[in-house]
């Protein structure tokens, strides 16, 4: 008998006529045409929003539910990174009601750096203009200021300003009364330098700005100072 699905030309001839029916398409090249299928449907959710997910879902597949429910938490998490990266900016005012909420449940992943002040201290003000400065260069890192005696009752005006660093409601560094923070003569970059090596900004500094003056002043004191050859003649004198 012969084989309807055999590649001849008489069963090519008879299947124009109607007479045989359309060669049954072979199992690899079905699997194919599904693997496409497939792909395609894949683009088409690869390039939609959650919303449009949600709106779709109906028409996808069983098989296509893993793959959609992967694409949908990737790109939650792409949104949340980019939600989180700028949420903050500036540098918010905080009392001791917030000091929990705001510092020790800021959450994951989120450093917290906190200046406790007084106004009509001048290196706190000085301070707060920093930080300000430094906010919305890093606004992933978030920036708090509160007057000490309102976030801690009786906190001794000879600490200020202080700065506190938190990461996930951890304290990770602080920096207590004016001498740490070197007076009047801090300079931004010197704050973000400190800061950095506490873990609460990445910098881009490649090294401690203080140093770079250290140096200049000690090479300006060495050169002041008499060589050997001139105190020498001074005692011959």
């Amino acid at each position: 008998m012969q084989d309807p699905n055999e590649d001849t030309e008489w069963n090519d001839i008879l299947r124009k006529k109607g007479i045989l029916p359309p060669k049954e398409t072979p199992k690899e090249d079905e699997e194919e045409e599904l693997a496409l299928q497939q792909q395609s449907v894949v683009k088409t959710y690869e390039d939609m929003t959650l919303e449009e997910l949600e709106e779709n879902e109906d028409e996808f597949s069983e098989e296509d539910e893993a793959a959609i429910e992967m694409y949908r938490q990737k790109r939650l998490a792409e949104w949340k990174a980019t939600q989180m990266k700028n949420v903050f900016g500036e540098v918010a005012e905080i009392s001791g009601q917030d000091y929990v909420k705001e510092v020790n449940k800021a959450g994951d992943g989120i450093w917290v750096v906190l200046h406790l002040y007084k106004q009509g201290i001048p290196l706190c003000t000085l301070i707060n203009q920093h930080l300000s400065t430094l906010a919305r260069k890093f606004p992933q890192t978030k920036f708090l200021k509160s007057i000490s005696t309102t976030c801690i009752p009786n906190y001794p005006d000879r600490n200020l300003p202080t700065i506190f660093v938190y990461f996930e409601g951890e304290m990770k560094a602080q920096f207590i009364g004016p001498l740490v923070f070197g007076g009047m003569n801090l300079k931004v970059e010197e704050l973000e330098w400190r800061l950095s090596e506490t873990g609460a900004v990445k910098t881009d500094l490649e090294e401690n700005p203080k140093k770079q003056i250290e140096d200049k002043l000690m090479s300006s004191i060495r050169s002041s100072l008499p060589t050997r050859k001139d105190s020498d003649s001074e005692d011959e004198d």
